[in-house]
């Protein structure tokens, strides 16, 4: 099949004028000007007219689970609130209930341009019910804050999920990446031993590691000064207290794991950093990746995200939705531009790399998504094109549904 579009933004070089992309199978096989492609490839020539072709986006960050519970949790006035609140909606919920959600989730994900989405689930035994329609890592939510001896049973039941999920068409055994990953909730939640155990399952199996960090001043107010709502909270529901008044949650995270095991974690949020976590930041010889969620973090109201400093420093930072227990939509193409609302100075083109490129690499899938060049899969989709001068402009500012896409060489 031959794609022709009125522009081609690649991802990894200057966009291409009246372009078009080859592809063989599920795999990219040229990319260029129409007339070179059309004449050095046979094939069925599909011709999306005055559109931008772009890299299907990447979420890599979000909760399916979720999803029907838009609108249903109005913000309150502290993060420890907005957990009870959660909680009691969801224990309304039944497992058809969460099946339903997560359906939708992905439905309304691939309907605004997402085509690859690492999604953290509560609720790992579900997944083997569900027939993903865009290239899914599974990534189990793990919490032991009431029984903390069942670290290892925890982690191989949802393994044991993970692993009978059905078989995607997504990233092929070429190139070496599991397609499921473990996330321990929060410390708050999650026992430093629970941590050290998932990061040695993923080793030992080349699965991802994600969690959340940071995230809410009471997180800082509970681990640095042993105070404030969520210290509370979270004492009286039972949990040890010992790790509480002396780091903050990046010191403890990574005294927990060390520095030469951050590469492997996906940090989502990273909201709340004291100046001691940007000397202890500076020090590290390696990065882990940070995904940021611009439209969840102004629901709560957090702290500015220090995005120039993580940036100056190294840090991977990537774009996604969260869930819509605390946002309105799944569209990536929003959250860039709450993100352009809050960093107008960012450049477009860089606020797409953390949709496309930056997660890509995140997920170890560098070499297979996030742009659009020879050797990758087909995960495409395209935007009408406009007067303005500027492509990425036009990209940030799309608000609708998709016209065309394609995952895994599929349409």
């Amino acid at each position: 099949m031959i794609i022709r579009a009125r522009t081609v933004v690649t991802m990894d070089g200057a966009p291409i004028e009246n372009g078009a992309v080859a592809v063989l199978g599920n795999r990219i096989v040229e990319v260029g000007r129409f007339d070179d492609v059309n004449t050095r490839n046979a094939g069925n020539t599909v011709d999306l007219g005055e559109q931008l072709l772009l890299p299907g986006l990447i979420n890599a960050h979000c909760h399916l689970d979720y999803t029907g519970l838009r609108g249903k949790i109005a913000p309150q006035k502290c993060f420890a609130e907005w957990i009870r609140a959660i909680n009691a909606e969801k224990a309304k919920l039944s497992p058809d209930d969460y099946l339903a959600s997560i359906n939708e989730g992905f439905a309304e994900a691939r309907k605004f341009g997402t085509t690859a989405v690492a999604n953290l689930t509560a609720f790992p035994e579900l997944i083997s019910e569900v027939q993903p329609p865009i290239r899914t890592w599974w990534c189990a939510e793990l919490i032991d804050i009431r029984a903390p001896e069942r670290a290892t049973e925890l982690i191989h039941a949802a393994i044991e999920s993970l692993r009978s999920a059905r078989p995607e068409p997504v990233l092929s055994k070429v190139e070496g990446v599991a397609q499921w990953g473990l996330a321990p909730h929060a410390l708050f939640t999650a026992s430093r031993d629970l941590f050290r155990r998932c990061e040695q399952m993923a080793q030992r199996d080349n699965g991802l590691l994600t969690t959340h960090l940071a995230e809410s001043r009471e997180e800082m107010q509970m681990f640095r000064d042993a105070s404030g709502p969520l210290y509370e909270f979270i004492k009286s529901i039972g949990r040890p207290i010992n790790d509480c008044g002396n780091e903050t949650p990046l010191g403890l995270f990574v005294g927990a794991l060390g520095d030469r095991a951050l590469p492997q974690w996906i940090v989502a949020h990273l909201n709340e950093l004291a100046e001691s976590d940007f000397e202890l930041l500076e020090t590290f010889n390696s990065r882990f990746h940070i995904v940021h969620c611009p439209r969840s973090h102004n629901y709560f109201g957090h702290s500015p995200f220090a995005f120039d400093r993580l940036r100056s420093l190294g840090f991977n930072v990537c774009l996604a939705t969260d869930s819509l227990a605390s946002n309105k939509t799944l569209s990536l193409f929003d959250e860039m531009r709450a993100f352009q609302n809050n960093f107008p100075r960012v450049s477009p083109d860089e606020i797409f790399q953390m949709v496309t490129v930056n997660p890509a690499r995140a997920l170890r899938s560098e070499n297979a998504l996030g742009q659009i060049r020879p050797g990758l899969g087909a995960d495409l989709i395209a935007v009408p094109y406009s007067t303005s001068t500027d492509i990425f402009e036009q990209i940030l500012a799309f608000d609708a549904p998709v016209s065309w896409e394609m995952v895994n060489g599929n349409t």
